[in-house]
């Protein structure tokens, strides 16, 4: 059975940690959820965000699938092998049909892949997955992937870009959100999405795969977790995720309730930028004039992370579902260094590591982030900002619904540019494959070749940039995985980000 699931952190996304409820068990013929955060767009390609994937999975298929271990399975593609070091073929599957009816072919793809790659106006393109392939038709049911150079996560690349009709490549985003052009071939159609109020889902009855549950499928946005819980034990939705910690007790206690949960590889992390162009309103001296950033001084940047007390976030804030973290991966998934341990809280040798960076006097600093994307995002930032103010940055916070955080994390600045100079967000390696992360977040940015399109800071460092190439071109998985850690340990060293738990 195909479960109704949102993406790799599906449930609440404390870092060590996912926990979901179901009012259960529920028999009837329509399911009502509530999530965290509604997407920003019903274009699977608009965005590469989370909870937009997570739709997305609902609606569309892609050629490779997951597991719950993010082993890959087949989707639309019914196998897949190298014919050589720099080719993929892949069969897809037989008998498939878009839910307009269309048949689903290899013209799909190519067209697919052409749309996703170039859509206006996206502020996380799927583009990374897709620059430096060549895709061409064998058949209708065979497809052939080329690289420019040896490159062995080619499926990895392939489970993240969800496939359309053909006929809708020049489709705009504003016609995926009003649903003339939603037909993917996956177990829900869409049916509408008021922003703010309600998605509505119907279940695919010509679904290639094991049929769902559900007839229908209703999904509103309630941002705040005590008021999520509430509607659950109103028995007003069936579903919730993300539960406050603080709720889970009371939660658990009450018959008829289903608590699920599981380890989460979902990383929250802050971005301190690392530039003087432009100069930011959120950096700032004593007199509010604003300051060139300070976190272009790895002192400044250690001396932040040396100030968060991620032991007591997760204790006192978290109530023990999350656990501090020093690098993208959790222990047990693959790039996983073992040099790495979190920083230890050390306000003292924080302060100092200011002074030596000119800093000794302090500065004030606002902090932004998204209000309910993840579990207790605003408290943790709230003391973040305090931990912050004792070693001499004067610190606010500034929250924001999701929806309008990411736009303005990604080009909310001047010439579509990050806007921020400090934030928290979160990650989660959706793709499975060790240089997702590096690729996205920790690579110089290089939107020609699809590298750095999470780098919202402007880290930069050309051994880190070579190591992350050579491991993505190494058909030796493991010679690979050592180039990463390699990267990893340098970038983390140099604070490319600061993860938190």
């Amino acid at each position: 059975m195909r479960k109704f699931i949102f993406g790799p952190e599906a449930l609440l996304t404390a870092a060590a940690t996912s926990l979901g409820i179901l009012a259960g068990p529920v028999s009837a013929s329509d399911l009502t959820v509530a999530l965290a955060a509604e997407p920003t767009s019903m274009d699977p390609h608009y965005q590469n965000l989370t909870i937009n994937n997570s739709m997305a999975t609902q609606v569309y298929d892609a050629l490779v699938l997951q597991d719950v271990n993010q082993n890959l399975v087949p989707g639309l593609a019914a196998s897949w092998e190298p014919i050589d070091e720099r080719t993929w073929e892949f069969k897809l599957r037989a008998g498939v049909t878009f839910h307009n009816g269309a048949a689903f072919t290899a013209e799909d793809v190519i067209a697919t892949m052409q749309r996703a790659a170039n859509v206006p106006n996206s502020p996380s393109s799927f583009a990374t997955f897709i620059k430096g392939k060549t895709f061409d038709v064998v058949d209708d049911l065979t497809l052939r992937v080329s690289t420019e150079k040896p490159y062995p996560f080619t499926p990895n690349d392939m489970s993240r870009i969800s496939i359309i009709d053909s006929a809708f490549v020049d489709a705009t985003t504003e016609d995926f959100n009003t649903g003339v052009a939603s037909y993917g071939t996956g177990p829900f159609t869409f049916t509408k999405w008021l922003p703010g109020d309600v998605i509505e889902l119907s279940r695919n009855d010509g679904y290639w795969g094991a049929a769902v549950d559900w007839d229908n499928v209703v999904i509103s946005p309630i941002g705040d977790g005590t008021t999520r819980a509430a509607a659950l034990i109103a028995g007003d939705v069936d579903f919730i995720e993300r539960v406050a910690p603080a709720d889970l007790p009371t939660l658990e206690s009450r018959d008829g309730l289903s608590v699920f949960k599981s380890v989460s590889n979902r990383l929250l992390y802050m971005t301190l930028h690392m530039t003087d162009d432009p100069i930011k309103p959120y950096a700032t001296d004593h007199e509010g004039n604003p300051i060139a950033s300070p976190f272009r001084d790895v002192r400044a940047r250690e001396a932040v992370s040396l100030a968060i007390n991620r032991q007591a976030i997760a204790d006192r804030v978290m109530d023990g579902l999350s656990a501090p973290a020093g690098q993208f991966s959790p222990e047990g998934y693959i790039g996983y260094s073992a040099n790495l341990e979190p920083d230890a809280h050390d306000p003292d040798r924080a302060k100092e590591l200011l002074a030596e960076a000119g800093y000794g006097d302090g500065f004030k600093l606002t902090i932004h982030g998204p209000a309910g994307r993840y579990s207790n995002d605003t408290r943790i930032l709230e003391a973040i900002a305090q931990m912050l103010s004792r070693i001499g940055i004067d610190t606010d916070v500034e929250t924001m619904p999701a929806s309008v955080f990411f736009k303005r994390f990604s080009r909310g600045g001047p010439g579509d540019t990050p806007e921020f100079t400090a934030a928290m967000s979160g990650y989660a390696n959706g793709s499975g494959e060790p240089s997702h992360p590096l690729r996205i977040f920790i690579h110089t940015k290089q939107r020609e070749r699809g590298y750095g399109p999470g780098n919202r800071n402007g880290y930069s460092n050309p051994e880190v940039d070579k190591l992350i190439e050579d491991g993505r071109s190494s058909m030796d998985i493991a010679m690979g995985e050592m180039a990463f850690i390699q990267a990893t340990d340098i970038a983390m060293r140099e604070y490319a980000l600061v993860p938190l738990h």
